[in-house]
């Protein structure tokens, strides 16, 4: 069951209201200029106009992922808001351009503690987006730690992290009595959701954009191709046990061999898609019941048990996306384009405040050193959208 000390805000005081603390929540989130921005921000494949598409943005990836995370969450016991709020959050710290921004800006914020998406989103909710003053959302103890997917500052060697130094204290406080370095069975939940969110819409967006040719998966060499990758990158499975599992994967029933674009074409990847969901969901559900009983789990309480073979189908599909989608021809100059663009945004506020918005700007007055003043440069950037992004570089810098 779910405690005081997990509904406590930072400085908020408990409100007669028919609403439970984490329906508020997800409602402070959903209400979000942070989550509306998402709308501006690319997944993976890339707006087209016109196109019947219609490509997944972080908003409605973030949307989507909320779907599965709490019909998931509520299945094993986990408050449904507490886990949508998290999902919704989760990607609220994501910059401009992706994970090709949060490059960017990580290298440009090296001077004041670097850049990370996942400390940013925990910024965002604590302290940028503003309905309290001087605690951002105000969101309970147990929804923010849902929220941070991985609970640890930066160090040496670890690629990512869920806050900043100039965060520890919030982060403290939202981590108070719990186990050192383990995530939650909300935020845990949050996390695959999320995995299995992006990895079958990620495969079908490419379909739809005609990026990804269903009738490729059929040749031997790319499926070895595949496997390779899925291996390097995504799963610590051998290429040669992967392959199997691809192999098994485009056997299923509900699998489409080819896409045409009509009616029975489209229904049909609609099925699969639905049918992939179902079964990364269903299979974590099952597993962590036969571990942990039939009682309600929350908290740390349970750890999300995710079956080896369906982790490995899910590194597959993020591999399609990875060779069809990210690496094709174009995306590398494209890509460094969106980082010079970044950093160049960066360099020229950091020399023109006066050019900063005004939440940015009372952070740059406020600030005690150009430590400080670098990182209300980097929040401002990080908040944008790609097309404002374009447009604050092309009037202050130029094309």
């Amino acid at each position: 069951m779910y405690e005081d000390s997990d509904r406590a805000r930072l400085v908020g005081t408990p409100q007669a209201s028919r609403r439970g603390p984490f329906q508020r929540d997800r409602a402070r989130v959903l209400h979000s200029g942070a989550l509306r921005r998402l709308a501006g921000k690319t997944q993976v494949v890339e707006p087209v106009t016109p196109s019947p598409a219609a490509p997944r943005t972080r908003l409605t990836h973030s949307l989507e992922c909320a779907q599965v995370g709490r019909e998931l969450g509520e299945a094993l016991g986990c408050d449904p808001d507490l886990v949508d709020a998290a999902c919704l959050a989760h990607d609220l710290g994501h910059p401009p351009y992706g994970h090709n921004g949060e490059t960017a800006l990580d290298e440009a914020a090296q001077a004041c503690g670097g850049f990370e998406g996942n400390a940013q989103s925990l910024r965002v909710l604590t302290r940028l987006e503003v309905k309290v003053p001087g605690a951002g959302l105000d969101l309970t103890r147990a929804t923010l730690d849902a929220a941070t997917k991985y609970p640890w500052p930066r160090s040496p060697g670890v690629a990512k992290y869920g806050v900043y130094d100039d965060d520890l204290a919030v982060f403290a406080w939202l981590r108070a009595g719990a186990p050192e370095g383990r995530r939650c069975l909300e935020s845990q939940v949050m996390d695959w959701a999320d995995d299995v969110a992006y990895s079958v819409h990620d495969l079908e967006d490419g379909v739809l954009a005609g990026l990804v040719r269903l009738e490729e998966l059929r040749d031997p060499g790319e499926r070895d191709e595949l496997a390779g990758l899925a291996a390097q990158v995504y799963s610590p499975e051998s290429a040669a046990d992967l392959r199997a599992v691809l192999d098994d994967l485009l056997a299923l029933p509900c699998w489409p061999t080819s896409y045409d674009g009509g009616s029975a074409g489209t229904a049909a990847l609609k099925a699969t898609t639905s049918e992939l969901i179902g079964r990364f969901c269903l299979a974590a559900e099952q597993a962590t019941r036969q571990a942990y009983g039939d009682g309600r789990l929350v908290r740390y309480a349970a750890e999300l048990v995710v079956p080896r073979r369906e982790r490995a189908e899910c590194a597959l599909l993020k591999a399609v996306a990875a060779r069809y989608v990210m690496a094709r021809a174009g995306v590398d100059e494209a890509q460094a384009r969106e980082r010079r663009v970044v950093g160049e945004l960066v360099r020229a506020l950091a020399e023109r405040p006066d050019e900063l918005d005004p939440l940015s700007t009372e952070a740059w007055q406020a600030a005690p050193d150009d430590t400080a003043r670098l990182r209300a440069v980097v929040d401002q950037v990080a908040s944008l959208t790609d097309a404002s992004a374009e447009h604050l570089h092309a009037r202050l810098v130029g094309s």
